[in-house]
């Protein structure tokens, strides 16, 4: 037996409470891990909330995220004794997750935890990281240089946003960002922000083209802000679109498009194959001091993931929440 977060779903109620699991319980898989820390993402707030339909069956270990050691193996990848880290891949949706002490699942899903790490660092980093880290390599790749201008960031205080300052500003970009939290500017400067602006700026109803002024944004927020910040990119920039905190909407017209030769570029960390895995993880052990992990995390217990779930879909958290599955 061991301890986990269960969701179930009965007469058409949604619950979610930390119980015990038998071993035999779990999923099909070639890997057994041993877990360590899990973290807690916008999509297992609403997973384990209820709030959107994240859960495809139940019941549902949430956690789509988790880094643990491998206790056994079918497959030649891994051996027994691996640090391993999990992002993605349906993870806490379709299969048992990471918010419990044990998890089994595909080998192609694993990777090694990066050297430069601890495994609660790799949590503390998590999708979020990850997803920034595609963010970065997405606009690098398409040409986008420090010397294209200033560089928009929103949702700035939340994990994507987080380590995308940190990344951007290393590459010695000018970071802009865009939060509702103003008594955060101080951790977003500290991160490498030049500069914090109101998300209210870009939340509401905007012209379809507007004064240029990005040359690249990473945006986590969707609807009105992405409308916005796609129609106040300067020519030929490049907009990074990651997630949906606001709406999955895009109130937006062509003419950034086809009038400015604006690309945006839509980042999908679920279902990303390995080479841009491994890249962008890369970037993270070679461009993240411990500093800055730290700055942006804190850790909790397994039993406390449950009101963290609320918190952040409520919009309560700052940085990373890591789940210390253990405690």
């Amino acid at each position: 037996m061991f301890r986990g977060i269960l969701i179930d779903k009965q007469d058409g109620k949604q619950s979610a409470k930390l119980t015990e699991i038998a071993e035999s319980d779990l999923p099909e898989g070639a890997v057994t891990v041993r877990v360590e820390f899990s973290t807690v993402n916008y999509k297992d707030g609403l997973a384990i909330t209820g709030k959107s339909p994240v859960v495809r069956k139940f019941p549902m270990v949430p956690g789509i995220d988790f880094a643990g050691v491998v206790e056994s193996s079918d497959s030649s990848d891994f051996r027994v004794g691996d640090r391993v880290l999990l992002n993605g891949w349906g993870v806490g949706e379709g299969h048992w997750g990471g918010f419990a002490q044990k998890a089994r699942v595909k080998a192609e899903w694993l990777q090694k935890v990066p050297k430069e790490f601890t495994n609660q660092q790799a949590m503390a980093i998590g999708t979020a990281g990850y997803t920034a880290s595609l963010c970065v390599d997405a606009l690098l790749s398409h040409g986008l240089t420090p010397d294209r201008g200033e560089v928009l960031v929103t949702g700035a205080s939340g994990g994507v946003g987080s380590f995308a300052i940190a990344l951007l500003a290393k590459q010695g970009f000018q970071v802009v960002a865009a939060t509702g939290k103003a008594n955060e500017a101080d951790y977003l400067k500290a991160l490498g922000a030049s500069q914090v602006i109101d998300r209210n700026e870009l939340s509401q109803p905007g012209k379809p083209l507007q004064k240029e002024r990005w040359g690249g944004v990473v945006d986590s927020v969707g609807s009105h802000t992405l409308a916005n910040a796609c129609a106040q990119t300067r020519y030929r920039g490049f907009v990074a679109a990651c997630g949906l905190a606001q709406g999955m909407d895009f109130p937006a017209s062509v003419a950034p498009f086809i009038l400015r030769g604006v690309s945006l570029l839509g980042i999908d960390s679920v279902m990303a194959p390995r080479e841009p895995r491994e890249k962008a993880w890369a970037r993270l052990a070679r461009d993240l001091d411990s500093a800055a992990i730290d700055r942006v995390s804190t850790v909790i217990s397994l039993e406390q993931a449950l009101r963290a779930a609320e918190d952040i879909v409520a919009g309560k958290i700052r940085g990373r929440v890591v789940i210390d599955v253990n405690r």
